[in-house]
């Protein structure tokens, strides 16, 4: 059967809105990471050890000069203010850390300095990356420096231009062999963090999944009554905003639609009484007029509550 057009708009509407669901979830997993005491004693051991910068950060989000945390009259944070340079250098972390690749990837971008980044997983698919740099593989010389102070005047930038040569030769530099060696230490660190941010997913999806139930058996057994967004949220003891986003997560649909369909599958069951109303069956199972009741019943059911009831018997008769 061909698919019309709307499904379709359907079906990319769900996907979307699984991606962006999912992006929430790796954003909320990486923020727990960066601030977490083991990643803030890991990055002020390597900081202090090797003088380089060290930032986490996920995959879709970016930073010229690791968010400030290195010193303000380094080279690289003098590039920074010039936005060409610093183009570049947004340039060099999006080629250091494509979500293809699955290696630490090294780039080298203006002025000689390079940025590495190495991906952090969760389950089997990159959640972000560990990422170092601002540092050159190769000794600075004046000739590279003329070269970089031409390519800036070309730009149209005035600058300090002694203090640009002071701060450039005291760039941070490592040979090829102990950068390499630097980043098998952070690939170690990587995937202690991977296992870590393991564990927060299992131990949230289990959390969750325990709220989830309580609201649902909570839904199940007080359906005759008013019961509200809050109520429900406060029995599974989390925020209403968070509430609303894990309920559908985990039922595919909203608070208000699983109410309704809790209470008409209970309306169904009590229908099969001849005895009994339609209306006493509706105010039973907590919809507070005929009017509601018959509409989300239709809705649901795809016939009206008459409709249903009038071909119990020849279901009946069928069977």
């Amino acid at each position: 059967m061909p698919i019309t057009r709307s499904k379709k708009r359907g079906l990319i509407r769900n996907a979307r809105g699984r991606g962006a669901t999912a992006r929430s979830s790796d954003q909320e997993v990486m923020l727990h990471l960066s601030r977490s005491q083991i990643f803030k004693d890991y990055e002020r051991a390597f900081s202090e050890a090797l003088g380089l910068p060290l930032n986490i950060r996920a995959h879709d989000s970016w930073s010229p000069s690791h968010h400030g945390k290195t010193d303000h009259d380094s080279f690289a944070a003098i590039l920074a203010r010039f936005n060409q340079a610093r183009a570049a250098c947004l340039r060099a972390q999006t080629d250091a850390s494509q979500e293809s690749a699955s290696t630490t990837r090294t780039v080298t971008w203006f002025a000689g300095l390079s940025e590495s980044a190495v991906p952090v997983y969760v389950g089997d698919h990159i959640l972000g990356f560990l990422e170092t740099g601002e540092v050159m593989l190769k000794s600075p010389t004046k000739k590279h420096f003329a070269s970089i102070t031409r390519q800036l005047r070309a730009w149209g930038y005035k600058t300090d231009w002694k203090q640009l040569e002071r701060a450039y030769f005291r760039s941070c530099v490592l040979s090829p062999v102990r950068y390499r060696a630097m980043l098998r230490l952070l690939s170690l660190f990587a995937r202690h963090l991977s296992i870590l941010s393991n564990q927060l997913v299992v131990r949230r999806e289990n959390d969750e999944s325990t709220n989830m139930t309580r609201a649902r058996q909570f839904i199940e057994d007080h359906q005759a009554e008013p019961l509200s967004l809050g109520r429900i949220a406060q029995v599974a003891n989390i925020s209403r905003h968070y509430f609303c986003k894990m309920f559908k997560k985990a039922t595919g649909i909203n608070f208000t639609d699983y109410l309704s369909r809790v209470r008409v599958e209970k309306s169904k069951a009590l229908l099969l009484n001849p005895n009994s109303r339609i209306s006493e069956a509706a105010f039973a199972c907590g919809f507070q007029s005929m009017t509601n009741f018959n509409r989300e019943f239709k809705r649901i059911v795809g016939r009206s509550p008459t409709q249903f009831r009038e071909a119990l018997p020849k279901l009946r008769r069928s069977v």
